[in-house]
Formats: C-alpha cells, sequence, structure tokens
C-alpha cells in the first residue's frame, strides 16, 4: 500500500512545518487528491490514523477533496473533465487528449495549535 508511504512523507511535511511555524499540534489536514492521483482516499485515511499515533498530528482530523480528472481535448480545442484516464472527450468522443489535472496530492490546509 502506497499511501502508507505518502503518509509518512506527509508527516515529515507536517514536522518541518512544525519547526519552521513554531506549532506543536495538528488538529485538522486538508488534502487534494485528484481523481488521477492513483491513491485511494480511503486508504489514505487509514494509513493516516495508523501513521499519526503519538505524533504531533494524534487526533487531527483528516478532509480530502477529490479534483476532477482534466484534459486538453486537441479535437474540440477545450478543456474537459473526464472520468477516467483512457475516455474519450465527453463533448466530441475525441482520443487525442492531453492530461491537465487530477493527477496531484496536495496539502491545502492545516489547522495547527
Amino acid at each position: 500500500m502506497h499511501e502508507l508511504s505518502l503518509c509518512e512523507g506527509l508527516l515529515e511535511l507536517l514536522e518541518e512545518q512544525s519547526r519552521r511555524h513554531a506549532f506543536h499540534r495538528v488538529t485538522r489536514i486538508k488534502l487534494a487528491v485528484g481523481q488521477f492521483a492513483c491513491v485511494d482516499p480511503d486508504a489514505l485515511r487509514f494509513a493516516f490514523d495508523v501513521i499519526r499515533r503519538d505524533t504531533l498530528a494524534d487526533g487531527a482530523t483528516v478532509d480530502i477533496h477529490q479534483p476532477p480528472g482534466l484534459v486538453w481535448c486537441e479535437d474540440c480545442a477545450r478543456e474537459r473533465e473526464v472520468p477516467t484516464r483512457i475516455a474519450p472527450c465527453p463533448a466530441c468522443g475525441g482520443l487525442r487528449l492531453t492530461p491537465r489535472g487530477g493527477d496531484d496530492l496536495t496539502l491545502v490546509e492545516l489547522e495547527v495549535a
């Protein structure tokens, strides 16, 4: 489960920010996990619940937003939302698509004490 290693990296980021901004506890984390990020939000929550124990994030809530997958359609020259990486353009059926977003994992917001 690579979500566990992602959470380890997230915890390292939180610890770094704690040192930089002098906070001692994280109470809430807001993440954006793109639809194409190959990350299962439920597995990410579970992994974070396991890894946060006895850390500055112990007890923190995790809010996960899933931005849609975005592509640029060469055939209709517009950005479109698509449900999967291999889906055709929902407007014209074109297959000449360039990924434009929805593949990131981003720490959007922290609530700290």
